[in-house]
């Protein structure tokens, strides 16, 4: 792998997290209208329509085991990962949520060394550490803030989210070896919606949100566009290395936080923002132009 191939595999995981973190914005606005469990069931119902028609069309046979098995996997991971974050959504900023993930590319980074092998080389870790540093300016920012019982519970919920995310970014990474976008994309939603369905004996099944059909439609086909993009960048590069386009999400969670729901910028968040941008550059020139294959 050339390391101009590596760059690209870079930039379509930074628009793959673009596209997510405009999801994320349609997400809150229905989280806080019809509530995150619901919300994520009648997704997960247009997520599998959507995700169905390019997987059969373009299948050449059945998922082998492993790759099966990665699925499921991801999907376990998933569902409460979803959950716990939309659910925190709702009841914090979107800057300060997506701050608050930033543990995860961290634990990812640690992960892909000791699971999958991958060299860590002193610039990626330290572009992790800088945007991680930008990460806490934004939450002594927001700490400045009086926010209430209702942020702390939420913040929990993402922190909580974010943990068991820095698993999903490993799984990721090897299910994109073993399977297309197409594939991957299907396979989620179908594992991820009939998760949540198994829930609705125990939880009873929300009413129909009407009024919000076109915004359910519009986060599902986010949420595949953006599957699909990732799955093609972590099929091309490792995942401590790719890791680190997470923290551009912090940058479009400003612009959409204040652009949907007129949350605030402080001075701590821009300058967080100037050290996520430099720590992510310095790790996006830290890729050996070597791709280690998953035992």
């Amino acid at each position: 792998m050339t390391a101009r191939s590596s760059l690209t595999a870079f930039a379509v995981a930074v628009a793959g997290i673009a596209v997510f973190s405009v999801m994320d914005m349609v997400m809150k606005g229905l989280s806080l209208a019809l509530g995150a469990w619901p919300t994520l069931l009648w997704r997960g119902v247009f997520g599998i329509v959507l995700a169905a028609g390019p997987y059969f069309a373009t299948r050449k046979g059945w998922p082998t085991w492993p790759a099966l098995r990665l699925h499921v996997t991801r999907g376990l991971l998933m569902a409460p990962m979803s959950f716990l974050f939309f659910y925190g959504l709702a009841r914090t900023p979107m800057a300060q949520a997506v701050a608050l993930t930033f543990i995860a590319p961290l634990l990812a980074l640690g992960l892909a060394g000791l699971l999958l092998k991958e060299s860590i080389g002193p610039r990626m870790l330290a572009g992790s550490l800088l945007a991680l540093a930008g990460g806490g300016g934004l939450v002594v920012g927001q700490a400045r803030a009086d926010l209430g019982h209702e942020a702390l519970v939420g913040s929990l919920a993402v922190l909580a989210s974010a943990t068991i995310y820095a698993f999903n970014i490993i799984v990721m990474r090897a299910q994109a070896q073993r399977a297309g976008p197409a594939e991957i994309a299907f396979f989620q939603a179908l594992v991820i919606g009939s998760l949540f369905f198994a829930t609705t004996p125990f939880l009873g099944l929300p009413p129909l949100p009407r009024g919000h059909w076109h915004e359910l439609l519009l986060a599902s086909s986010l949420a595949l566009v953006s599957m699909w993009l990732l799955a093609w960048a972590y099929a091309r590069a490792g995942a401590g290395y790719l890791s680190n386009t997470e923290y551009t999400s912090f940058l479009w969670a400003i612009l959409l936080g204040w652009w949907r729901f007129g949350e605030g910028v402080s001075p701590f968040t821009l300058a967080g923002a100037a050290l996520i941008v430099a720590g992510c550059f310095l790790a996006a020139r830290a890729e050996r132009p070597v791709l280690e294959a998953i035992a």
